[in-house]
């Protein structure tokens, strides 16, 4: 029997440094430390408008770990906004961070690419309303993302509580 999950309730990552990091994901996306483990060297953050105890837990591991390597392991995380224009923000607060590595369209989804201090990739993306993935219901392509072109259609459009669960009551 398949296990009923709804969506990713939260993300851990180890860090090289916790302060460092806790100082990222504030400037970033507004997190705020709900909660902290001196003893582990842990933090663990919520963003302003989740219902959610905590929607990212950070673990500090210190400098001899060494860098980040690429391969096996976690890709990205991604982080959704309600709203086209809050990505047109975020891409904005990426950049000023020196944070922001890429950006593209997955036809239902557009996105931008990020990297925080310890090199751990993340997406910020917006998703069209359903009633408009159309081709892309079941296709996820990779192309140049046109955010001036998209806002002109997409500006002002919500879409995050369209993917709210249907909960049995």
């Amino acid at each position: 029997m398949a296990i009923p999950a709804v969506r990713l309730n939260h993300a851990v990552l180890f860090v090289s440094d916790l302060e460092r990091a806790v100082t990222f994901y504030a400037a970033a996306f507004g997190m705020e430390v709900v909660a902290s483990e001196p003893r582990a060297s842990a933090a663990f953050l919520r963003l302003p408008l989740s219902g959610n105890h905590h929607d990212l837990g950070l673990f500090g591991i210190g400098t001899s770990a060494g860098p980040k390597r690429p391969g096996i392991g976690l890709y990205h995380l991604a982080w959704q906004v309600d709203t086209l224009d809050q990505l047109a923000a975020a891409q904005l607060t990426l950049a000023e961070l020196g944070a922001l590595v890429g950006e593209s369209s997955h036809g239902a989804t557009k996105s931008l690419y990020g990297r925080d201090p310890d090199g751990n990739e993340f997406e910020v993306m917006w998703m069209l309303p359903k009633a408009s993935w159309g081709e892309y219901e079941n296709s996820a392509p990779i192309e140049r993302l046109d955010l001036a072109g998209n806002l002109a259609t997409w500006s002002g459009v919500s879409t995050a509580d369209e993917l709210r669960p249907l909960l049995p009551s």
